[in-house]
């Protein structure tokens, strides 16, 4: 396993410095045109390798007011955290393994300063030869203390095609530390639509009258007989069944990615996406549980239709993904829609944006840039946003680049910013969240390198939950790699996923 990855490494070193040439001072194109999926890297690797059978661990570790939450050998990336709003002290997260085979699932039962760890089942493969894996984490709380946590199966055959994908929405009933039940659907043939990167919520709202519906949508990749385009899936059963269709325009291309549902405080549901076929974030609604849905409405054009190579991340591109909220709190601005998206600024950097809707997502405001704007150019990129549905405040958390030292904008740092007049703007200073800066170029004496990869870096996205005054971001960390401390003996760059809790 490991001659394989360091003879990988030793193919790839050239590609490496082109790279690094080329990242140093201006970005790469924006937009990618094969739109490959992160997972087909990892799922190279265990075809040729096979898969890391090594357990998770099932024990945080403390750096400062910063907690590595995966603790593991071997690399993690694409995170994402809820929070149990009836039992505030209990918090629940996920992420991709790059290696092994099931979702990593995380649980803390004292506010986020420790952590354990628990791998989520997966379905037996379609082929008697086959393997299956999971990818895309998203996880959310319902008001009676159930957890549900989404993701996708890529099921693939003993060569390279894929014979198919479906949906997983594992159930919880103890903090996510264990998953006893797992509802799979939706699967598509590899003929047929991918589903990809769904994201999950539940109508939290105690007199709603969808109270407890559980909602996931996702984007179907690619076309097919059926289409592809935006699906949604939602269930009226504690996650026992789920029924799905398409919410996007039914006789449109199909080419979206990233998509985030939001439930309103009388349960409303909203669902964003990335048009990049448009170049446009687009958004859809439903008023009655999600049974039956609007005309989709543009809230911004964009300047990146898919994704942009950015000098912070060495062999992939940051993606262009909505993350869509709404105000549940009893502030003023309760009912406000909130939706933020990465773009391009004047100076030809990345930036956060963020737009609002007062009526239910008819209109939009002229979308801000979020947060501290510096002199020097910085990169921001994978942020969250999330709504504190007790107070109200609006807060964002991006990897962001102004500590950087190289001079090339390589190194990264996780900020959070934060609005307490409703998105109008943001007048206090951003709070530097993580506490090391991390590098996805630095190989820290490993040779022969090529930079932190795996097919994945950081992943697509990563993850915010604030509630009652608190903030909880979630991010990939590569501080860890060859640290002697984790008594790791294969020679993994590491990346971690780490946790904080910010008042």
């Amino acid at each position: 396993m490991t001659n394989t990855r360091l003879l990988i490494a030793t193919i790839f070193c050239a590609v490496a410095v082109a790279l690094t040439l080329s990242n140093s001072t201006t970005h790469v194109s924006a937009g990618s045109t094969t739109h490959d999926p992160t997972w087909w890297d990892k799922y190279q690797f265990i075809l040729n390798d096979g898969a890391d059978s090594s357990p998770g661990s099932t024990s945080s570790v403390t750096f400062g007011n910063n907690v590595d939450m995966s603790n593991e050998c071997g690399p993690q990336s694409e995170t994402f955290i809820a929070i149990n709003t009836s039992k505030p002290r209990t918090l629940a997260g996920g992420s991709n393994e790059i290696f092994r085979l099931p979702m990593r699932g995380y649980f803390s039962s004292d506010g986020g300063a420790t952590w354990g760890g628990v791998d989520l089942p997966l379905p037996k493969p379609k082929s008697k030869s086959g393997t299956n894996f999971g990818s895309d984490p998203s996880l959310t709380f319902d008001s009676s203390n159930n957890l549900f946590y989404s993701y996708i199966v890529v099921d693939f055959g003993s060569g390279n095609g894929v014979n198919g994908s479906e949906m997983a929405v594992a159930r919880s009933t103890d903090g996510g530390q264990t998953y006893p039940s797992v509802t799979f659907f939706d699967f598509q043939d590899g003929g047929n639509h991918f589903n990809d990167k769904p994201m999950i919520t539940a109508d939290a709202n105690i007199n709603s009258p969808f109270r407890d519906n559980v909602y996931v949508a996702w984007d179907a990749a690619s076309g097919g007989s059926i289409g592809g385009g935006v699906r949604f899936a939602r269930s009226t059963d504690h996650g026992a069944t789920f029924t799905s269709l398409r919410i996007d325009d039914p006789n449109g291309p199909g080419q979206a990615i990233g998509t985030s549902p939001a439930v309103g405080p009388n349960g409303e549901v909203y669902v964003a996406w990335n048009d990049y076929k448009a170049n446009a974030i687009v958004f859809n609604r439903s008023f009655d549980g999600g049974q039956t849905w609007d005309i989709p409405k543009t809230i911004s054009t964009k300047s990146i239709p898919f994704d942009i190579a950015i000098p912070a991340e060495s062999f992939r591109a940051a993606l262009v993904y909505p993350s869509l909220d709404v105000d549940r709190s009893n502030s003023s601005h309760r009912g406000r829609i909130y939706c933020s998206w990465m773009d391009l600024t004047p100076a030809k950097v990345t930036d956060i944006f963020l737009s609002y809707s007062d009526n239910q997502g008819v209109t939009w405001s002229s979308p801000i840039r979020v947060g501290d704007q510096t002199a020097t150019p910085v990169d921001r990129f994978n942020h969250w946003m999330s709504v504190d549905a007790v107070t109200g405040d609006l807060n964002v958390a991006f990897y962001d680049t102004r500590n950087d030292t190289t001079g090339f904008r390589y190194q990264t740092d996780y900020y959070l910013a934060r609005s307490t007049n409703g998105g109008a703007s943001f007048p206090a200073a951003d709070v530097r969240v993580s506490n090391t800066s991390s590098n996805e170029h630095d190989c820290n004496g490993l040779f022969p390198c090529l930079g932190i990869n795996y097919g994945n870096q950081q992943g697509d996205y990563e993850g915010l939950v604030s509630f009652g005054g608190y903030s909880y971001p979630i991010w990939t960390d590569s501080r860890r790699q060859l640290d002697p401390s984790t008594g790791c003996q294969r020679p993994y760059l590491m990346e971690e996923v780490f946790t904080a809790k910010i008042r």
